[in-house]
């Protein structure tokens, strides 16, 4: 029986992993739930899940849950996230958005664990610290990302055989094919209609700009050990092939399913073992049927270009355009900027920044917050 601590048990992907355990429960018991703000729904998952520790973001939260629930463990803050991430949990299901992910995964790292993440912006900001730290301390990352648990799994049992390129397949999002006029005046309505996926604000939003694939060219970067020039982005409408990785001899294994988030999530919650899950079988004659590819438009969707720039910068360069995209896309979400001015602020930002090596936790911190308050002006 696993014990699995989940940060970020509200949103899209906590919602989705309880669902795989509770399918599962005689495999898997929930130790640890937290959210943001989603306090109701907090609720109805401490009564359905039993947790040992719940975890809210405000005081205020804490005591309203702790007088509910007096035999639970309750806690707020990132502080408490950090200490449960190094707790007595045999994986950490790290679903955080956005930067709130990095300190929490450093620390599970830092005790060994075993750390199934889906908060890319970790390794975008702190992606060689946080591998260091895990192979320091024996950690193991699993992707719970349906692109690099792909390319994870294409790369099993192939130790030490040469890639030549690692295919990051990409939906285009609601706006493929479109031009950078038609983008001036998207509403937030727009932008958040993923065609394929159900997924949160901020990761809609990405997708809909094609930052999500900038930021995962960066964690493959790191999760991976390949450098960039390695990683190429191909657009697949269909969201049937994952990812893809091309080995020295021409030979291309890719990953095929479903669009379901719950199919990585299960993976890295059973890693090495495989669930069997009750959910829908992939229909050659049907869904996947007809396949396409198309090359990704990087002079309209320029945050591409601006992710592959600031990798090879490196330094502080990713952990500046990280937290100048989770900036602008909340202004974009709060109606504050028009959804082209996320790109265009963004590389104003990243050609003012004099990059700077950061070697620690502390280092990358103060990065984040400097670029979030210049960028805070821009807005």
């Amino acid at each position: 029986m696993k014990k699995v601590a989940i940060l970020g048990s509200t949103g899209s992907i906590g919602t989705q992993a309880l669902d795989v355990i509770e399918k599962n429960s005689d495999q898997f018991e929930v130790s640890v739930l937290s959210c943001a703000t989603k306090i109701e729904r907090l609720i109805q998952q401490i009564e359905k899940f039993h947790p040992k520790m719940v975890i809210a973001a405000e005081e205020k939260d804490a005591l309203l849950l702790s007088k509910k629930y007096p035999h639970i463990e309750v806690d707020f803050g990132l502080a408490a996230l950090s200490t449960a991430a190094a707790g007595e949990a045999d994986i950490i299901l790290n679903s955080l958005v956005g930067m709130h992910g990095l300190v929490p995964t450093y620390h599970a790292a830092n005790a060994g664990k075993t750390i199934a993440f889906a908060t890319k912006d970790t390794l975008v900001a702190g992606g060689e610290l946080i591998m260091k730290t895990a192979a320091r301390c024996g950690a193991t990352l699993l992707p719970v990302d349906s692109e690099h648990s792909a390319i994870f799994q294409c790369l099993e049992g192939n130790k030490g055989r040469r890639v030549r390129r690692i295919l990051l397949t990409a939906s285009g999002g609601p706006f493929r094919g479109k031009s950078r006029a038609e983008l001036e005046n998207v509403t937030v309505e727009q932008a958040l209609s993923h065609p394929n996926w159900n997924m949160g604000a901020k990761i809609s939003i990405d997708s809909a700009t094609m930052m999500n694939k900038g930021l995962e060219v960066i964690e493959a970067r790191w999760l991976f050990d390949i450098p960039a020039e390695q990683i190429e982005i191909v657009v697949h409408p269909q969201s049937v092939v994952h990812s893809m990785v091309e080995y020295e001899d021409t030979a291309i294994i890719a990953q095929l399913g479903m669009p379901d988030m719950r199919v990585p999530i299960a993976y890295a919650l059973s890693y090495p073992e495989r669930l069997k899950l009750p959910y829908a079988s992939l229909d050659f004659f049907g869904s996947a049927k007809c396949l396409t590819f198309e090359k990704a438009d990087r002079s309209v969707f320029s945050c591409i270009q601006l992710a592959y720039d600031a990798l090879k910068a490196g330094g502080s360069m990713p952990a500046v355009l990280n937290a100048a995209n989770e900036e602008l896309v909340a202004a974009f979400l709060a109606r504050q900027i028009s959804f082209t001015s996320i790109q265009d602020t963004i590389a104003e930002i990243l050609a003012r920044h004099s990059c700077k090596y950061c070697c620690s936790l502390e280092d990358i911190l103060e990065i984040d917050r400097e670029t979030r308050a210049i960028t805070k002006t821009l807005i």
